[in-house]
């Protein structure tokens, strides 16, 4: 995010709107949202329960459709995408991080990892991966054998060994303690440096925000903020 020429726009989206129907009752989780995101950004995604930040991100991740208003990715429209497209464009643009890691108990490290890099384009090598998040010398154990900051880095490993142009994490140190949330999100901010991926983190701990290039704000299903942060903190620097 350096330079005098903007790097080129990512995602975007306009007057982006979800409902989810239950019998009678019409819930709205999302009310028109206008998002813009370039290629490199490190963004957190701000907001109580239910404000809307985890509907946007399945949107824009190709998990969910809007009922109406536009996504895209690049030039490609989200909104209006089949299946087909939209399981194509998870599987060769994005990698996802949840609060729960989802590993294969049965698989080693390199062997959930390599899960992906066998169906990906161009992959890196699974070792790769896990020593970019710091686990070259675990990546033979078990899910039951790694604890539960490294098991979340072993999902981080998981998710960039495709090479995704964007990252989107949904409460990725939502189920950790201070110490090893910290390990955790310096493995995010290092793949973001290293590869230029579009990264989203949706987080509850509004310390995270300091870390980020821009903090989005979401309440009641809309956008009510977007701020950029003059100066960076690194994750050991913040209070949590």
């Amino acid at each position: 995010m350096t330079g005098d020429v903007a790097p080129p726009i990512v995602f975007r989206t306009r007057a982006l709107a979800k409902v989810y129907t239950s019998g009678e009752v019409a819930v709205h989780a999302l009310r028109g949202v206008d998002f813009e995101a370039r290629a490199g950004e490190f963004i957190v995604l701000l907001g109580p329960s239910g404000s809307g930040k985890s509907t946007f991100l399945n949107i824009i991740g190709g998990l969910d459709r809007p009922s109406s208003g536009e996504a895209w990715f690049q030039d490609r429209d989200l909104s209006h995408a089949d299946d087909r497209t939209l399981t194509r464009y998870r599987r060769d643009h994005v990698g996802f991080v949840f609060q729960f890691y989802n590993l294969v108990p049965s698989l080693t490290a390199r062997e959930n990892v390599r899960l992906v890099t066998e169906i990906a384009k161009r992959p890196m090598r699974a070792e790769e991966a896990l020593d970019i998040v710091g686990l070259g010398a675990r990546m033979d154990h078990f899910p039951a054998q790694l604890s539960g900051g490294e098991q979340q880095r072993v999902a981080i490993a998981r998710a960039i060994a495709k090479r995704p142009e964007v990252l989107l994490c949904d409460e990725p140190t939502g189920a950790l303690d201070s110490a090893t949330g910290i390990r955790v999100l310096e493995a995010l901010i290092r793949v973001n440096e290293a590869f230029g991926a579009t990264t989203l983190v949706i987080t509850h701990n509004a310390a995270i925000a300091e870390t980020a290039h821009r903090v989005i704000r979401f309440a009641d299903g809309r956008i009510v903020a977007s701020e950029t942060n003059p100066t960076r903190r690194q994750p050991a620097e913040i209070e949590w």
